[in-house]
Formats: C-alpha cells, sequence, structure tokens
C-alpha cells in the first residue's frame, strides 16, 4: 500500500475544500435553517408528534441523511470527473498505484467533506430543537458508512459522466427523489398499507431508517435490515470500481 501517494491525492482534493471553507461551512447552515422554518415552523405547527418524538427533532436525521448523500455524490463524482476532462487521469493512471489506492484518496476526501457538512448540519439542528442522540457511535458509524457509500457511487457516476450535465443527471433525477420519498421528512408508517409495502423496495429507506433509529431508538424496518443493505451497496460499489479499473471502461477512451 502506497500511503504516500494516497495521502497525497488526499491532501490535493481538500485542499479544494478548504479555500472554500467559508461558502462550505455558510451554505448547509442557510439551508438546514430554511428546512426548519419551512418544514418545522409549517407543518410542524400541524403535527405535534411522530411516534412521540416532537416533528422538528424527527427530521432531523432525514435532513442529514440528504444533505450527506449529495454532497458525498457530488464531492467524489466531481473530483475524479475533472481529471478525466482535463486530461491529467492518464498521468494517475500511469503512476505507480492501484486502483485501491486511487479510491481511498479520492473516495476518503468526499466522504471527509461529506461528513463535516454532516456535523455542520447536526450542530445548527441544535439550535432549533432540542436533541437526544440515544445512541451516538451508531449515530456516527451510520454517518461515516453512508458517506463512504455514496461517495463511492458518485465515484462511479464521476468515471460513467461524459460531460458536465451528466454528473448531475443521476443526484437530481434519482438520488434526490428517492431521499425525499425514503422517509426523510414523514414516517412510512403514516402511509396507506400499500404505500408501505412499495416504499420498502426504496433502498434509501433502511439507511434513513437506521440513522433515524440512532437517534430516537425509532425505525421503520429492522436496524440488522438498514446494516446488510448499506453493507450490500458500498460492497456492490466496490465491485464495481473494480471491474471499471480493470476493464478501463471510460477511463482510456
Amino acid at each position: 500500500m502506497n500511503l504516500q501517494a494516497v495521502w497525497a491525492m488526499y491532501v490535493f482534493e481538500m485542499s479544494r475544500f478548504f479555500r472554500t471553507l467559508l461558502q462550505s461551512f455558510i451554505s448547509p447552515v442557510i439551508s438546514t435553517s430554511l428546512y426548519f422554518v419551512v418544514f418545522g415552523a409549517a407543518i410542524g405547527s400541524r403535527i405535534d408528534q411522530v411516534e412521540g418524538v416532537s416533528y422538528g427533532a424527527f427530521i432531523v436525521p432525514g435532513l442529514i441523511m440528504l444533505s450527506v448523500m449529495t454532497q458525498a455524490l457530488s464531492n467524489a463524482s466531481f473530483g475524479i470527473y475533472f481529471p478525466k476532462f482535463i486530461g491529467t487521469i492518464y498521468e494517475l493512471l500511469s503512476a505507480p498505484v492501484n486502483f485501491l489506492e486511487i479510491v481511498l484518496g479520492y473516495v476518503g476526501a468526499a466522504a471527509t467533506k461529506a461528513l463535516f457538512i454532516g456535523l455542520v448540519i447536526l450542530g445548527t439542528s441544535a439550535l432549533f430543537v432540542e436533541l437526544h442522540i440515544a445512541h451516538p457511535l451508531a449515530m456516527l458509524a451510520f454517518m461515516v458508512l453512508t458517506c463512504v457509500s455514496f461517495s463511492l457511487f458518485g465515484f462511479i457516476i464521476g468515471i460513467w459522466a461524459k460531460n458536465f450535465e451528466q454528473l448531475q443527471l443521476i443526484p437530481l433525477l434519482v438520488v434526490t427523489p428517492l431521499v425525499f420519498l425514503g422517509g426523510s421528512f414523514y414516517s412510512i408508517s403514516m402511509l396507506p398499507p400499500v404505500w408501505q409495502t412499495i416504499t420498502l423496495f426504496n433502498p434509501v429507506v433502511y439507511l434513513i431508517s437506521g440513522f433515524r433509529w440512532s437517534f430516537f431508538g425509532l425505525a421503520d424496518v429492522p436496524i440488522g435490515l438498514s446494516l446488510l443493505a448499506i453493507g450490500a451497496f458500498t460492497g456492490l460499489c466496490m465491485l464495481a470500481i473494480w471491474l471499471i479499473f480493470r476493464t478501463g471502461w471510460r477511463l482510456r477512451s
């Protein structure tokens, strides 16, 4: 394992984040505040509690997951797409590093950025509602796993994309709707039985449910299924990336 190469790629990717640190910090604070104004004040005034938890606190895990998933996707996809766009990807492919070291550098940086945003949103949420995290270690573990898995997925998107429009296609048209329909701001138990069954085919449900369990001890699906889902998703993404580097798909053309 060439740790020096991994560290060099990691620091290079993180340097862009630190150059826009103020923007990266203010943007999630403002967006989180707007969500609490719209959902917490407008809808929260009509919905007192959800499964014994105040609505304002209930939406916090979904709000964090929404931002963490989208940030991990966008950071990882742009991080690997830009070298493809300007042609420096060939220098990376010809360097004495294997695919795992490249993934550790780029995905590690993207996951770190997303984790930072998630913690900022968590801190901002605490200014609006009273939060009691039932399982803090599980909460942190779920957040890290989500950051890593969606950074891996974003890495695949960055390799697949041929232009900047395609770079935003899957996050905007697929991932964001799945997050909103995955119980981010409501419990799926509030849905009619037929829609509850349909919703269970949404993989994001298992991530949000497990993350919400770490806060309140409440879950729409068993916690074991949530862990299995995120583990399977991470494994599939790693397998896809290994096949991409093995075949050179969208890398050498």
